[in-house]
């Protein structure tokens, strides 16, 4: 196993409704596949089982309070200038949510074929 350290990383985080739609299609999986499209490293979809947003709406899994529309989270961790260059793609179909970045230190393990295309700005190789 090879090990490639980057402090260059971004997380991203996109919020988003379960309902939300881009194109006929829910936003999380359009979402997900321009990520994939644009040769993002990978990203993590998670329904939320009870939450709100701002405008303090209840959104709960729970048989007694259903709610037809439950949080979504997508969550992305790249290079920075590849995270920079997904927001930019990925606002516009935005309607109503929110996004977060935040600097994020990623230890990528593999073959060395598989962590080769991460070398070229890695800190440190072993």
């Amino acid at each position: 196993m090879v090990e490639v350290e980057h402090w260059n990383t971004l997380r991203l985080k996109i919020y988003i409704g379960e309902n939300d739609r881009w194109k006929g299609k829910p936003l999380y999986k359009a979402i997900v596949e321009k990520l994939r499209e644009m040769g993002i490293a990978g990203a993590t979809v998670y329904r939320g089982i009870y939450g709100f947003g701002k405008k303090s709406h209840i959104h709960s899994s729970d048989v007694m309070r259903l709610s037809a529309d439950l949080p979504i989270v997508i969550e992305v961790v790249d290079r920075g200038f590849k995270i920079e260059k997904a927001i930019c793609e990925i606002k516009p179909m935005i309607k109503d949510g929110m996004i977060t970045v935040e600097p994020t230190i990623v230890v990528w393990v593999g073959t060395k074929e598989e962590v080769k295309k991460f070398e070229e700005d890695a800190v440190r190789e072993e």
